[in-house]
């Protein structure tokens, strides 16, 4: 009888890992318990502080850590509304918005009972009578916008000058006193058209030209009965700021603004300038190369368009 062989078969399995069997359900649970530790120590510190140790944990929070670091206002108290450091409206009680809107209501209604009073001083007035097509008044929303608007015959200066010419004289003059009826703080600006003012001085250009318009025309508002600090800024804009920007050399954007301010625009200014300037500064004039001022938008806005002239504003 023959030999009988035996085979032998080995059988290969892929290891693998799954059900229960496999180590991901441990990375699971190990973070599980992590989050659960978390959770029950944040209880233990809060049932174990008192209310004013908590309200100090919420402050720490609330600061931003470049304020924590550097000092500074916290969040909760800053007047700024730029995220760190600013003004947190949740820490504002009802009261005090409510408070704040009230006082944005009035401010609104005394800006529009200023609207119909120059609407009714333009209509009955001999000075500004024959000016009526010429002189724009709306409501914006930093406040009230008077824009009065030449035509080519009447310039509101002497030819490349800060001289006013009699009739723009006399409108300031005129509204000058109705400006003290209410208590809101104006700026002035002058503007010229995109023609370069040139007379052989370099040194004096549209930045000076406006500038120099803009206070010679708030010596008139004084001169009329105007409250002298009722002014926040005067400032020259050149051709920086256009009522027509289709057409820069259109004499329309040869103005005077006279800005009346409403009272979140007027309280902005009185910050900026408490940080240098006080209230009242005559801004320096700039010069051609100089950087455009800023200017808040008008809200009593006299604009007075001059002739055409192609060699100057």
């Amino acid at each position: 009888m023959g030999t009988e062989k035996h085979r032998v078969v080995v059988r290969r399995v892929a290891a693998h890992g799954g059900g229960g069997h496999g180590g991901g359900w441990k990375i699971a649970y190990a973070d599980f318990m992590t989050a659960m530790m978390a959770f029950f120590l944040v209880m233990w510190l809060l049932s174990n502080t008192s209310p004013k140790q908590r309200e100090g944990i919420a402050e720490h929070f609330r600061m931003p850590l470049k304020v924590a670091i550097s000092g500074g206002e916290k969040s909760s108290t800053s007047i700024s509304v730029v995220p760190g450091g600013g003004m947190d409206p949740s820490t504002r009680a009802d009261g005090e918005v409510q408070r704040a809107d009230a006082e944005d209501d009035a401010d609104a209604d005394r800006l529009a009972s200023m609207k119909e009073r120059l609407d009714k001083l333009i209509e009955n007035s001999p000075v500004f009578r024959q000016f009526r097509s010429q002189i724009l008044i709306d409501i914006t929303t930093e406040g009230l916008r008077l824009q009065i608007v030449d035509n080519e015959n009447r310039p509101m200066f002497d030819l490349a000058s800060a001289q006013l010419v009699p009739h723009m004289r006399a409108i300031l003059r005129e509204i000058g006193p109705t400006l003290n009826e209410l208590p809101n703080k104006l700026t002035l600006s002058g503007h010229t058209d995109a023609f370069v003012y040139s007379n052989g001085d370099r040194s004096y250009g549209n930045w000076e030209l406006s500038a120099d318009r803009a206070n010679a025309s708030r010596r008139e508002l004084v001169m009329g009965g105007m409250a002298e600090n009722k002014v926040l800024r005067v400032v020259g804009l050149a051709d920086s700021m256009h009522l027509d920007r289709s057409h820069p050399r259109n004499p329309i954007n040869r103005r005077i603004s006279i800005i009346l301010l409403n009272h979140r625009t007027q309280q902005q200014i009185e910050n900026e300038n408490s940080g240098g300037r006080g209230a009242g500064a005559i801004l320096p004039a700039r010069s051609k190369a100089s950087p455009p001022l800023s200017a808040p938008t008008d809200n009593l806005k006299v604009t007075v368009k001059g002739s055409p002239a192609p060699t100057h504003p």
